[in-house]
């Protein structure tokens, strides 16, 4: 079986989990990871034998690459690949602005023949898929999600990109039907005052929707835990009848899952037209590895 060939670009906690999908999936193999600093002093030990590259162009034969990177370069990171003629998945999770970047990337993967999937995460992601199929069985209703307690990764990272910020964490936690607290952890570099480092993080997008406490501690490393989770309701109608009630629940290795999610849709990316989808526009099943006759004898 010929197996496809994936770029990983970016390597942090996400870039990591990738790597470790790739290896436990018998249909992918490393093509290479791309990293602004690609010297043999950057090597980890789990990278070893692998291409470290710091241009996409230089790796052979790629058929999807994965964007392990912060949300707000995925937009320039894709359309570049895309232009290459190679598929892009990535976890975009600025849920305001999915539709502007799925119709952007969108004209650019048409131009040049390849797939991008947006906001491959879990949410957005295979959350988007369960509300989805919620409302399809109860179109009439309201559906909760509540995520947490736990860290978000896409909120951390936004938080460390702000001036002043040595390290941080940013932790969710749910308070009910949909609304969710921010308690985010930073050191602050020598020179910066915490006023105004805190009020720089409180009105980016990804905080000012939501209460958000700021506290300035010695060591964020002793915070750390990449777990997290969700529990996602819909109260609704089927048909004409009331009171039709769903629950779904998880607790997760956040950058683990979102890992395996980007590979599935890898998975699908290769089966897909030119053009670019979110979750919920791609087949299940294209996202399974194996027979298609096996699965649906299995799984239905």
């Amino acid at each position: 079986m010929k197996k496809h060939r994936v770029a990983i670009v970016g390597y942090g906690n996400i870039g990591k989990g990738v790597l470790e999908a790739i290896q436990s999936s018998p249909d992918f193999e490393l093509a290479g990871i791309v990293r602004r600093s690609a010297s043999v002093n950057n090597i980890t030990p789990e990278l070893k034998g692998f291409d470290i590259v710091d241009n996409i162009g230089a790796l052979n034969n790629v058929d999807v690459a994965i964007l392990c990177t912060p949300t707000r370069k995925v937009g320039e990171y894709a359309k570049e690949i895309l232009a290459m003629g190679i598929h892009t998945v990535d976890s975009y999770d600025i849920h305001s602005s999915i539709w502007e970047l799925r119709q952007e990337l969108d004209a650019t993967a048409q131009q040049f023949g390849s797939v991008a999937v947006i906001s491959a995460g879990w949410d957005p992601g295979s959350d988007s898929v369960v509300r989805a199929l919620l409302e399809a069985i109860a179109p009439r209703g309201i559906t909760y999600t509540n995520f947490g307690p736990g860290m978000s990764m896409g909120h951390t990272v936004a938080v460390k990109a702000v001036e002043g910020v040595r390290k941080a964490l940013s932790m969710t936690l749910p308070t009910g039907t949909g609304i969710h607290r921010r308690m985010v952890y930073v050191e602050i570099e020598d020179g910066y005052r915490f006023d105004d480092v805190a009020k720089a993080i409180k009105v980016d997008d990804y905080f000012r929707h939501d209460e958000t406490h700021i506290v300035q501690v010695d060591d964020v490393d002793r915070l750390q835990d990449m777990g997290h989770g969700v529990n996602l309701t819909r109260k609704g109608v089927s048909g004409i009848a009331q009171n039709q009630l769903f629950e779904f629940n998880m607790k997760i290795n956040n950058p683990a899952l979102t890992a395996q999610i980007m590979v599935a849709c890898a998975r699908a990316a290769m089966k897909a037209q030119s053009g670019a989808y979110t979750m919920i526009e791609l087949p299940v099943i294209d996202m399974l590895y194996g027979n298609r006759e096996d699965l649906i004898r299995r799984l239905v």
